[in-house]
């Protein structure tokens, strides 16, 4: 099958400029960062998020196999209602992070770019006997993201997760163009990311790296069920939860802003009086209310009251994950 264009037809709109790094292919932002932000909050607008993969699993099976393998309790999850979950490797260390619903004949998934063939080629490996067929969608439908409170329209027939930050909605690929006419002024990634940060949720492969377990992300009250069946890496789960604490943990963090430049994914924390490095910024944004903000992996022992430095940027801590 001829794959999409990693390019989205939205970056021919006016304004647009592209994004880079993991959101390559879509638009960073439209020309005004901070009245994208502002929008978003209001309700309005919308962000193309077409370079997202999309999976799809239909069947009789689906629900009740997939609940065998993911992190979520999903084998009765009603059709409209959104849930996420993570694939953990067999040491409990996160994989694959996934944001669904289902329609009642189909479970919809969209990951983030790059990741969908790697997950569905576990998928396929776990199938056995089951009724189940999993399909990458993405060269068929689009994810575009519409704010919490957005009014905008749904199409008939079309499959969206409703959450507390709003829907995403999957868009025919083809219909892409022409929706995105009808759902208001377009709205980049760069201020999806800044109220992203500001909500404290972990994205993989930013928050995320090789030895990242849920506890030390929050995902355990959104994306892990602590009392589901076995699924792989369940112990893990079980006896850190149970018995001990993850060795790092996730922190907002409110960053200098007489600084003209934010530190970026990867940039070493320490604390003021110590060389030695106690974590790293994971994601940071410049928001329309809070200034310059970020989201950090840091020792779990580390002081929540300690003030921390990003390359000579001042940094202090609003705990996420408890020390």
């Amino acid at each position: 099958m001829q794959r999409h264009s990693t390019i989205s037809p939205l970056l021919s709109l006016p304004g647009a400029v592209a994004a880079e790094g993991p959101d390559e292919g879509v638009a960073a932002h439209y020309g005004d960062l901070f009245r994208e932000q502002r929008a978003l909050a209001d309700g309005t607008g919308f962000v193309d998020l077409s370079h997202r993969g999309v999976i799809t699993v239909t069947g009789p099976d689906r629900l009740s196999w997939l609940h065998l393998l993911l992190t979520q309790h999903v084998s009765d999850l009603p059709p409209g209602q959104a849930t996420e979950a993570l694939v953990l490797s067999a040491h409990g260390h996160v994989e694959h992070a996934l944001y669904l619903v289902d329609d009642g004949t189909t479970t919809w998934i969209h990951v983030e770019p790059g990741t969908a063939g790697a997950l569905i080629d576990y998928l396929e490996s776990m199938k056995f006997f089951y009724q189940v067929e999993v399909a990458d969608s993405t060269d068929q439908y689009a994810v575009v993201h519409l704010p919490a409170g957005s009014i905008a329209p749904l199409p008939d027939g079309w499959t969206a997760r409703e959450t507390a930050y709003g829907r995403d909605v999957f868009v025919p690929r083809d219909e892409l163009e022409t929706y995105a006419k009808e759902v208001g002024h377009p709205i980049g990634t760069l201020a999806l990311e800044a109220l992203r940060i500001e909500a404290h949720r972990p994205r993989l492969g930013l928050e995320t790296d090789h030895r990242t377990i849920p506890h030390e992300l929050g995902w355990l009250t959104t994306a892990v069920h602590l009392d589901k069946g076995c699924y792989r890496g369940q112990e893990t789960v079980a006896r850190v939860h149970n018995l001990g604490r993850p060795p790092r943990r996730l922190v907002f963090l409110h960053l200098d802003g007489s600084n003209v430049t934010l530190p970026g994914h990867g940039t070493p924390l320490r604390l003021a009086e110590d060389e030695r490095p106690v974590g790293t910024i994971t994601s940071s944004a410049r928001h329309w209310e809070l200034g310059p903000i970020a989201l950090a992996v840091i020792k779990r022992n580390t002081p929540a009251d300690a003030t921390l430095l990003a390359d000579g940027t001042a940094a202090s801590q609003e705990v996420i994950v408890e020390p």
